[in-house]
């Protein structure tokens, strides 16, 4: 059983849990993720590790509510047990120290991924910029968590709330305009079509781009096959040969359409959750 030690709400749909998980803490890297069950018959939901504490055995994760599942996870309380929490699974980040400046693209809850990433980074010496991005400023998260493991923080809100208005591509794309060659690695993590448009803005440039995939996903170990993608026109499984991948080698609109296939059934289940437990 794993603990909740903390819970916090960041907007309607947002929150953050500490986990007591000592053994996956102790583990981590950055990249990596987790597969949790809320309650017993509960389905899977995987996250990928927002921050983690090896000498204080906790691991963070940060998520959104968007359906049955999810729901039942934020009304789970601090002191309540996950009835399942298993990882780290997936292969970490390849992180080294780059010859230039390395880039973090977070949108939306993508930001809490590449917080890992950044500081490790930042460690090992590397000029890190991020640039985060949400609708509006509300919706921003982990800020001071990025500021604190970046060089330099670049913002952007759909709606001009904060810092630029526009999306998260359109600021890679001025970015990699003045910086030139001196950029030698992106990471992209958020939305799929969010990652699709900074895939699109680094090849304008040439500039090679990692991205976290998360395909619909059940076992967390390679057996099940529901979290296959294209990359590079092959068969890869998110779970074990990811989540990573050169995204210039992602087939987004395979991806995008593989999520939504359940998108009825998600929607029943949430109803139907709803219903059971009284919420309006």
């Amino acid at each position: 059983m794993a603990k909740i030690l903390k819970k916090e709400q960041w907007s309607n749909t947002i929150f953050s849990m500490l986990i007591d998980a000592k053994d996956v803490a102790k583990a981590a890297k950055p990249g990596q993720f987790i597969i949790l069950i809320p309650k017993e018959h509960g389905e899977r939901i995987p996250l990928t590790i927002a921050d983690s504490d090896a000498d204080e055995g906790w691991v963070q994760i940060v998520f959104q509510v968007v359906g049955k599942s999810t729901l039942e996870l934020s009304r789970m309380n601090e002191s309540e047990e996950l009835f399942s929490f298993v990882g780290p699974l997936g292969m970490p980040s390849e992180v080294e120290k780059f010859d230039g400046k390395v880039v973090m693209v977070g949108g939306g809850i993508g930001i809490a991924p590449i917080h890992p990433i950044a500081r490790k980074l930042k460690e090992m010496g590397n000029h890190v910029i991020s640039i985060i991005g949400a609708k509006t400023a509300d919706l921003l998260i982990m800020e001071d968590k990025l500021k604190e493991a970046s060089t330099e923080l670049l913002i952007a809100t759909d709606d001009g709330s904060k810092g630029k208005k526009g999306f998260v591509n359109l600021v890679l794309e001025e970015l990699l305009a003045t910086e030139g060659d001196n950029v030698k690695m992106i990471w992209a993590i958020g939305p799929p079509i969010m990652m699709k448009a900074c895939v699109e803005s680094a090849k304008k440039f040439n500039a090679p781009i990692t991205v976290s995939l998360n395909p619909i996903m059940v076992d967390g170990t390679g057996m099940c096959g529901a979290c296959r993608v294209t990359v590079g026109g092959k068969t890869k499984f998110a779970c074990v040969d990811g989540p990573e991948f050169n995204g210039a080698e992602v087939d987004f609109d395979e991806l995008m359409a593989r999520q939504r296939q359940y998108a009825e059934l998600e929607r029943k289940a949430l109803e139907l959750y709803k219903s059971k437990e009284g919420i309006a």
